[in-house]
């Protein structure tokens, strides 16, 4: 395996081209925005720039690197060829199934497609193919390049040779994977992610402010992060879908998400990627500010 494709020139999948490009692979990054893809490699060189200033690469392996990563705004040209292919859009089931229907139908029979999905099941994914035993779940962590965590998530169908090759290249990426069944929110958001509800449930009924909640955990807790302040990080249009899937998943109102999150997202207060969430973001300011809106 020396070819891979990955869809979605977004936060994850620049991370996830970055990661295969640096461990010697070729990659194509896709996607239909030629804007998105020329956003994607100025970080992709930028956080290459950055690793060569801490001394964690040399200026070689930086040019090295970006010469074995290139671009496609075609799904079917970009994927010619690719031994693995994964999928890192917009947090969409019918995108991904879209997504997955012209995979199947543009690559060739022993291509691997692998989905970052974070909740999504893989199973449904796989039945629109007709490869479902070479389907599987790489949910890796943002930041890409940095978190060292992979969810490798098997669907109902999901071969043991494909799990193994996957599991074993998720290591010589330099993670550590984790192998985890198709179960809604799968192992991380099942459980981040009702704690997240939880927090801001908390926010919502009075308890506590955003602050107060978010050094609660930090301190009582060793979280690096508190949970409002994850939720800005991740994207609360993100965090809201995911809870929608783990409802609708498994039919129990304790993941039914809180009115506020509901709220915030209408109101397009997504936290960090629209300027503002729990808290305030100013370009160039690393400055933790409570938004306006839950100012005491």
């Amino acid at each position: 395996m020396n070819k891979v494709a990955v869809i979605g020139a977004g936060t994850m999948g620049n991370g996830i081209a970055h990661v295969f490009a640096m461990k010697g692979y070729e990659v194509k990054m896709i996607d239909v925005s030629k804007d998105a893809l020329k956003k994607a490699k100025a970080t992709i060189e930028k956080n290459l720039d950055r690793m060569v200033v801490k001394e964690k690469i040399t200026e070689q392996n930086k040019k090295d690197t970006l010469k074995r990563l290139k671009t496609s705004s075609s799904i079917a040209s970009g994927v010619k060829g690719a031994d693995l292919v994964v999928e890192a859009a917009t947090e969409n089931v019918d995108l991904k199934l879209k997504i997955f229907k012209e995979l199947d139908e543009k690559c060739g029979s022993n291509t691997i497609l692998a989905t970052n999905t974070s909740s999504i099941s893989i199973t449904k994914i796989a039945a629109v193919t007709n490869r479902p035993e070479k389907v599987i779940g790489m949910h890796f962590m943002n930041p890409v390049p940095i978190m060292k965590l992979v969810e490798v998530i098997r669907g109902y169908a999901t071969s043991d040779e494909t799990t193994e090759l996957v599991m074993a290249l998720s290591v010589e990426l330099g993670k550590v994977p984790v192998e985890v069944n198709d179960y809604p929110g799968f192992v991380a958001n099942r459980i981040l992610m009702p704690m997240i509800n939880e927090a801001i449930y908390t926010l919502f009924e009075g308890v506590a402010g955003v602050a107060e909640i978010d050094t609660v955990m930090k301190l009582g807790m060793a979280h690096p992060m508190g949970p409002l302040q994850l939720a800005d990080f991740i994207g609360l249009d993100v965090c809201l879908s995911i809870l929608r899937v783990l409802h609708d998943g498994m039919g129990n109102p304790k993941y039914a998400p809180c009115p506020l999150l509901v709220n915030m997202v209408m109101a397009g207060k997504l936290g960090r990627k629209s300027g503002e969430g729990f808290y305030a973001y100013t370009p160039g300011s690393k400055e933790l500010v409570v938004a306006d809106s839950f100012k005491k």
